[in-house]
């Protein structure tokens, strides 16, 4: 069956943002006087989007419950942080660009991150690849995020695509629950912030090494006709 869509993750799939997002932790636990966590935390918590990396970040625990007041402090000075330094280390990985130049002649592109609007945008655009996709949707965007298969649906119909010509490229477990449960198929990269997650038990059809390794994939699968210029 040819793949008409192709829905990438962000953080960990597209780009290695951990280093920037790493130091506006770090930076937000200083202000208030907490120990700043190291890059390896930030990695393991990230995907989740921003409260419940903050959360993380302000209890040292996974699942922690900071105190009354403390998040929204802690939400306010990161996204100063953040957004001053948002792609200061922040790179695609190899093969991305790419990737997306090859993809685009045949496939519609969709970016599906938990990541804010606010900062989503801005970082594309930055990497100089937001023009690649016709469709970004981000963390707030629609009430729910990944693992929920609503962004997946929403994006599919919006592009006039049915799901089961989609889809979805991540490296964590809420990419992966989020495609099955929305009927895409279903690609793994062996890099990124996986968290641990066992991507194949969860339903990956492969596990790629590389972005660069995904145009044979979709080729393979069935490439869909060109679109037409214009």
């Amino acid at each position: 069956m040819p793949i008409e869509l192709v829905a990438f993750d962000l953080d960990g799939t597209l780009v290695d943002s951990a280093p920037d997002i790493a130091r506006a932790v770090q930076l937000t636990m200083k202000e208030l006087h907490l120990v700043p966590p190291t890059i390896e935390e930030v990695c393991g918590w990230v995907g989740d989007g921003l409260t419940k990396l903050l959360k993380r970040a302000l209890t040292g625990d996974y699942q922690g419950e900071p105190l009354p007041g403390q998040l929204e402090q802690a939400r306010a000075l990161f996204r100063r942080a953040y957004a001053e330094n948002l792609c200061v280390d922040s790179r695609l990985y190899p093969g991305t660009l790419e990737t997306l130049e090859l993809l685009e002649q045949s496939c519609l592109l969709v970016c599906i991150t938990n990541k804010s609007t606010e900062f989503t945008e801005p970082l594309l655009k930055a990497l100089g690849v937001y023009a690649h996709f016709d469709l970004v949707m981000s963390g707030d965007t629609l009430p729910v995020m990944k693992p929920d298969p609503l962004p997946l649906l929403d994006a599919a119909a919006e592009c006039g695509v049915a799901p089961g010509d989609c889809c979805m490229v991540g490296d964590s477990r809420n990419d992966m629950l989020a495609a099955r449960a929305a009927g895409f198929r279903v690609v793994g990269v062996s890099y990124g912030y996986r968290q641990g997650a066992d991507l194949k038990a969860l339903g990956a059809e492969v596990i790629l090494d590389s972005m660069a390794e995904l145009p044979p994939w979709v080729a393979a699968a069935g490439l869909a006709a060109p679109r037409a210029s214009g």
